[in-house]
């Protein structure tokens, strides 16, 4: 019997899609624009028949491309409405220029992505090159490892990005739990919307009482300033989703934070990864405390802003780590998450940090085994009885 966290919670199946689209009924916000793109195209699909049956009161705009839909949601949001949308992969890609405009008018624009593979070669499967890509265009980024994040990190991003005031991404892996079928528990629409609330922005293109200029000309004089003021924004944040992460734990029952730890209290070796895997993960871990090991896992939720301290800190007792990327970077020295996660133990654990080696993994939706799992854990072990780190990147299941 699966119990809820909340009385008044109802546990129902959902795909990870389904989830996204029943949060974003229940946000109803007043401009939906979009375009279809696997595996992403049911949420906006789903959302679109919520609108076509008068269920939520929400404006659908069916464009002609990604690039306009969220020129269409920048529109929509500068003028003063509850915007989202949804995308992945090549259609993140081509609305590259507008995300930077979207972040840089600090427009609170809530997108659900489904992470998939970048082409070429064409492949429609899950890993997150996509917003890997994307990670310094000045959007929030929450990642999800199961249907129920997907949910709640969809109510949640869309009171953090009117509050931060920045255009926040959730995301989960494609088809691994955008098409899965899961065990979701959702909560009532009337407590979805008052945690929400009503949506006011400070300013509006459509208010003619107070009229404002919106994308002006920004030369050497002003642009580095609203630059600065747009990563300041990104660093205050980091609070905001703390601080809305504890309300939606107060109200809900589920608890989040900037990443979950997971027997890290007295790990020696440990994992850092993002989204779907850590559950596979996760059960490595159990194994091998069974074993006497002792292993442990960090999880990843907020990739932007990135926790540096807080997560230094977290893996300042640790003898060895392996960081996971389920994303490359083609001739840097190393992967996204570990290039991050090395420039935070180098800059704030006060030169007490572990050794640290990287792992890409699950390009094009190739699975990661327990046992890939473990042979990494294998590896942590060695270097922390004193082996050398040898080579520091390498490829799970490459052929």
């Amino acid at each position: 019997m699966v119990l809820t966290t909340n009385p008044k919670g109802k546990i129902v199946a959902k795909t990870g899609n389904e989830a996204m689209a029943e949060a974003m009924r229940q946000i109803a916000p007043d401009v939906v624009a979009a375009y279809p793109i696997t595996p992403a195209t049911e949420i906006v699909q789903i959302f679109s028949q919520f609108v076509a049956d008068g269920v939520v009161p929400t404006e659908y705009v069916a464009v002609e491309s990604e690039h306009s839909a969220m020129s269409a949601c920048i529109g929509s949001s500068a003028a003063g409405a509850r915007t989202m949308t949804g995308t992945s992969s090549q259609g993140l890609a081509l609305m590259w220029e507008m995300l930077y405009i979207a972040a840089g008018l600090r427009l609170p624009i809530v997108m659900a992505v489904v992470n998939r593979a970048l082409s070429s070669p064409i492949n429609i499967h899950g890993d997150q090159s996509d917003t890997m890509g994307a990670r310094d265009a000045g959007w929030i980024q929450i990642y999800s490892e199961n249907s129920q994040e997907a949910y709640d990190n969809m109510i949640q991003g869309m009171k953090i990005a009117e509050q931060a005031k920045l255009p926040t991404m959730v995301t989960t892996d494609g088809f691994i739990i955008s098409h899965c079928m899961e065990v979701v528990e959702t909560m009532p629409d009337d407590m979805v919307k008052k945690f929400v609330g009503e949506y006011k922005p400070e300013r509006a293109l459509l208010d003619v009482k107070k009229p404002y200029t919106l994308g002006a000309l920004d030369l050497q004089d002003y642009y580095f300033e609203h630059r600065y003021q747009l990563a300041d924004a990104m660093n205050k944040s980091k609070q905001i989703i703390l601080d809305v992460a504890k309300d939606f734990e107060k109200e809900f029952g589920r608890k989040y934070d900037l990443y979950e730890k997971y027997r890290m209290d007295d790990a020696e070796v440990a994992l850092v990864i993002i989204g779907s895997a850590a559950g596979t993960s996760k059960v490595v871990v159990d194994e091998l405390r069974e074993k006497g090991v002792k292993a442990g896992l960090i999880k990843i939720r907020v990739f932007r802003p990135f926790p540096h301290q807080e997560l230094a800190k977290d893996l300042a007792n640790v003898k060895a780590v392996a960081v996971l990327d389920r994303s490359d970077s083609c001739a840097a020295s190393t992967a996204p998450l570990y290039a991050e996660v090395t420039s935070a133990l180098f800059t704030h654990s006060g030169g007490k940090a572990p050794k640290v080696v990287n792992y890409v993994y699950g390009l094009g939706g190739r699975d990661i085994t327990l046992e890939h799992v473990g042979e990494v854990f294998d590896r942590l072990v060695e270097i922390k009885d004193g082996a050398k780190v040898g080579e520091i990147l390498k490829y799970i299941n490459l052929r």
